[in-house]
């Protein structure tokens, strides 16, 4: 699949980035020690542009269908504060959400990687897809990421918003 060029009046008007965890802010991949405790791989420059977007004020949050410890202390680490956990109806979380901080569906950015994610693409201002995204999830997308999931997908779409202006 070619990429889709960067839609700039979409990205001008964002204001928050909602994100799915796995696969956005990890490669997908569900680890497991010898104990059963789960491990998640995260990329600290993900985490770096989180920072950078946060200074500038924009908003970030999580949703997730999941439910771990391990995304708490991760999130709470990169100071994201607004963290939806075990979430079954993504897009009224969404709404909710963007009521909340008086923000619109079209100025708000939202990463997905799976067929759970498709009625918030769908719904927002720019909708982006990690590279290794399903093909539903790309080609209802704005955007396809150059990299994959975790692997910096997060703080290349956090560089464009940074740049928008420019």
């Amino acid at each position: 699949m070619v990429a889709k060029p960067s839609p700039v009046n979409k990205l001008k008007k964002v204001k928050a980035l909602v994100m799915d965890v796995d696969g956005v802010l990890t490669d997908a991949g569900m680890y497991y020690s010898e104990k059963g405790d789960e491990l998640k791989k995260f990329n600290t420059r993900d985490a770096q542009g989180i920072e950078l977007l946060l200074k500038k004020g924009f908003l970030v949050a999580i949703i997730t269908k999941e439910k771990t410890k391990l995304v708490e202390r991760r999130v709470e680490k990169m100071k994201i504060r607004h963290v939806f956990q075990g979430v079954e109806d993504k897009l009224s979380c969404l709404k909710g959400f963007a009521s909340v901080n008086n923000i619109a569906l079209d100025e708000i950015a939202y990463m997905g990687d799976d067929i759970n994610d498709l009625d918030v693409l769908k719904s927002v201002g720019l909708s982006i897809a990690v590279n290794d995204a399903t093909d539903k999830v790309k080609n209802a997308s704005n955007y396809v990421t150059k990299t994959k999931g975790g692997c910096g997908a997060v703080r290349e779409v956090c560089e464009l918003l940074l740049d928008k202006n420019v």
